[in-house]
């Protein structure tokens, strides 16, 4: 059975919709025939932290919308295999979600999902690869009724 464990930041956690989001992870593993017995963690923060993250692991000193660490190694306790962590920023999405004119609950939709794709294995350096990225993103979204495009 898929896992999804959740933790959102006390400052966020009133306007966050952990259920939809939880949702949205397994609806993206559902699309890509993910194993049935994977986890994975989604962390819903502030620009400080995914700005920390992003320096320490890309080398890149500035906030982002989202990070994914994929892992792929057993969970011990389970035998499931550990996806990653999806790390999204709550301030970057509600700005994003006012700039698209559409609900912030949307935008951290298809974080979300983008999340767990890049977990899964897309990648979007190329233009073929974003292609595939983004159609497989449409459907997932269409299919949670978030109809907003990357």
């Amino acid at each position: 059975m898929r896992q999804i464990h959740i933790s959102v930041a006390e400052e966020f956690a009133n306007s966050v919709d952990a259920d939809k989001l939880k949702a949205a992870a397994l609806a993206a593993l559902e699309h890509q025939n993910a194993p049935q017995n994977a986890e994975m963690s989604l962390i819903i923060t502030d620009d400080a932290e995914v700005r920390a993250l992003n320096a320490r692991y890309r080398g890149v000193d500035t906030p982002t919308d989202v990070l994914s660490f994929a892992d792929g190694t057993p969970v011990p306790e389970t035998g499931a295999v550990y996806l990653g962590d999806v790390v999204i920023s709550y301030p970057t999405a509600k700005a994003q979600a006012a700039n698209g004119g559409h609900p912030v609950d949307w935008e951290l939709c298809l974080l979300t999902v983008h999340g767990v794709l890049h977990l899964l294995g897309h990648d979007h350096a190329d233009t073929t690869e974003k292609e595939r990225m983004w159609s497989a993103q449409s459907e997932i979204l269409r299919s949670l009724g978030c109809p907003i495009s990357p």
